[in-house]
């Protein structure tokens, strides 16, 4: 599907009122209508739909080109219209609820019938998450229908964290784009499934596994977070994912970064390296990004997306990246680096 023209409404985050409330009122009339709208979250910009018709959600696959066995995160406003979607909340669900909701934690439960298939891609359960941002918020109220959302992206690339990485991905290709700014966190939720007697950890994202765990105890990890080869059981779980144009290599230790710099210069490359604040001065690439601090991991998280588009932006051919501690916040920065990159050297 192709419009001619994607509605753009700019709207002030921090007052939903007035001319802001009436743009956010018409993009909500738009998805209870069936098109597709993105909009900001506090993680990444979404793009969504209403999760109960299966016609308007299959317009987010083809917006994205995303592959239909790829599940999707149903997005509401309160926890009370979880009676519609899911057929039992258990305790430790209700618990995370309590303390992480709103925030980029999705939990997984059993669902209902209601959901449209194409949400959950033929699985038995369902992805749920409140979002913490004020104009997703409102525009979740004013539609008064849960909405399924991936990140507002051509499939496959680096996932947006403006309106103005969604419109140059989908231009054309969506109703409507609702810009509320700058997201904050940067990487998606945490994919918690709750549906089993021990939660397991799915995708790591903005509420870290050592959060979880300070609250409810050991969760388990599914040892398939980073295979290819199985039908995924939460978003983010199969292909390649936020990858630039460039070619992506991982490089463990960082004194081996120079050196390739010059081998691929030498053979005619343009050269680009992902780094930090503390070591940009270091590299004499074509292209040098620095992604946020070492020091503070989330300023890496917030700034990995809009760095990894630079590359595409300065036309870099191929792309040296740090790596980060995989803890805490690093996890899910180095899971989204792993997906993006050809290989670790």
């Amino acid at each position: 599907m192709s419009y001619k023209q994607t509605k753009y409404w700019s709207v002030d985050n921090f007052s939903c009122k007035g001319e802001n409330l009436t743009w956010i009122k018409e993009a909500a009339l738009w998805i209870t209508k069936g098109e597709v709208v993105a909009f900001p979250t506090e993680t990444v910009y979404g793009l969504g739909a209403n999760a109960l018709d299966e016609q308007a959600v299959k317009k987010i696959f083809e917006a994205k080109g995303r592959p239909s066995d790829n599940p999707l995160i149903v997005h509401i406003a309160e926890q009370l219209q979880l009676t519609d979607l899911v057929t039992h909340i258990p305790d430790v669900a209700h618990t995370l609820m309590k303390h992480f909701w709103p925030g980029p934690l999705t939990i997984i439960l059993k669902k209902k019938d209601t959901v449209a298939p194409s949400v959950t891609a033929g699985l038995d359960t369902v992805a749920i998450r409140i979002p913490n941002h004020p104009v997703a918020r409102a525009l979740l109220q004013e539609a008064n229908v849960p909405v399924a959302a991936p990140s507002a992206n051509l499939s496959g690339k680096p996932s947006p964290t403006s309106a103005a990485h969604v419109y140059h991905d989908l231009k054309g290709r969506i109703a409507g784009i609702l810009d509320g700014g700058q997201t904050g966190v940067g990487v998606e939720s945490t994919v918690l499934d709750c549906s089993k007697p021990t939660p397991i950890l799915y995708r790591p994202g903005g509420v870290t596994k050592e959060e979880i765990e300070a609250l409810i105890g050991p969760i388990q990890v599914d040892p398939s977070l980073h295979s290819e080869n199985d039908a995924p059981l939460s978003p983010g779980m199969k292909y390649t994912h936020y990858s630039p144009t460039g070619t992506l290599y991982l490089v463990e230790d960082q004194t081996k970064i120079a050196p390739l710099i010059k081998q691929a210069q030498f053979e005619g490359k343009r050269v680009g390296v992902l780094t930090t604040t503390e070591n940009e001065h270091k590299y004499e690439a074509d292209v040098v990004v620095a992604c946020g601090s070492r020091e503070n991991l989330a300023t890496v998280a917030s700034g990995l997306y809009e760095s990894l588009r630079m590359f595409d932006e300065k036309e870099a051919e191929i792309i040296f990246s740090e790596v980060f501690p995989n803890e805490h916040l690093g996890i899910a920065i180095m899971n989204r680096l792993q997906k993006a990159a050809i290989a670790t050297m």
